[in-house]
């Protein structure tokens, strides 16, 4: 297997067995079961897919912030140096925390399907609730990745980095220009429309990813000088 590969396993693994996706897993349960705590009504099951991908946000940016602090800074320095140069392991620190984020939001999008909603949705909600939740864990791993330790030092600054970022991204979504930063409250807003994949999504996932893009991209340069 190429470095990048091996080097995501271990990563999982090492997250894993460090029992921290308990933390993001416990705050996914919540928020199910703050949505999910009765029947959606027929009709509103991508709204409910709209507010479940809002309020995970900050679950996928705890599981990558979680995910990319599990090694201590010597083992990552040692990572890097088995890697072969440090971007393969800045590569397989984001590719580890997508797929702990992914497996997280798959969950997310089964669970209504068997004790939130009414009945089994359609296709189209099925595809606007997996694009709406895409978006969800890009939005979060950019979050967990500016705010995690290679980046932030101190928990304390880390961790309010991280929730005082996911509030900012709310208020500034309040605002009626969606490009202003990502829209998540567009997002929820969206999804109780008519023709929301194709008259809505494209414009929501393209300022979405440019933002997200761009923070990653701040990271990636941020982690060439915090090894």
């Amino acid at each position: 297997m190429r470095p990048t590969a091996l080097l995501t396993r271990f990563k999982i693994s090492a997250y894993l067995r460090s029992h921290r996706v308990v933390q993001p897993f416990v705050g996914l349960l919540a928020v199910m079961i703050i949505l999910y705590s009765s029947r959606v009504a027929l009709g509103q099951e991508l709204p409910s897919y709209g507010d479940s991908a809002a309020l995970l946000v900050p679950v996928f940016a705890w599981a990558t912030r979680g995910l990319l602090d599990t090694e201590p800074d010597v083992q990552r320095l040692i990572s890097v140096t088995a890697a072969g140069r440090p971007g393969r392991e800045v590569a397989a620190g984001l590719a580890a925390s997508a797929l702990v984020s992914a497996g997280l939001a798959v969950l997310a999008l089964v669970l209504p399907l068997a004790i939130g909603f009414r009945a089994l949705p359609g296709t189209a909600v099925l595809l606007g609730g997996l694009a709406l939740h895409v978006l969800s864990v890009l939005t979060g791993i950019a979050l967990g990745a500016l705010s995690s330790r290679p980046i932030l030092p101190d928990a304390a600054t880390s961790a309010l980095t991280m929730l005082g970022g996911y509030v900012a991204v709310l208020l500034l979504s309040l605002a009626p220009v969606t490009w202003l930063t990502v829209p998540i409250i567009s997002w929820m807003r969206a999804a109780g429309q008519d023709a929301f994949l194709s008259r809505s999504l494209p414009g929501l996932a393209t300022v979405t990813v440019f933002w997200c893009a761009l923070a990653l991209f701040a990271y990636i340069r941020l982690r060439r000088t915090r090894p």
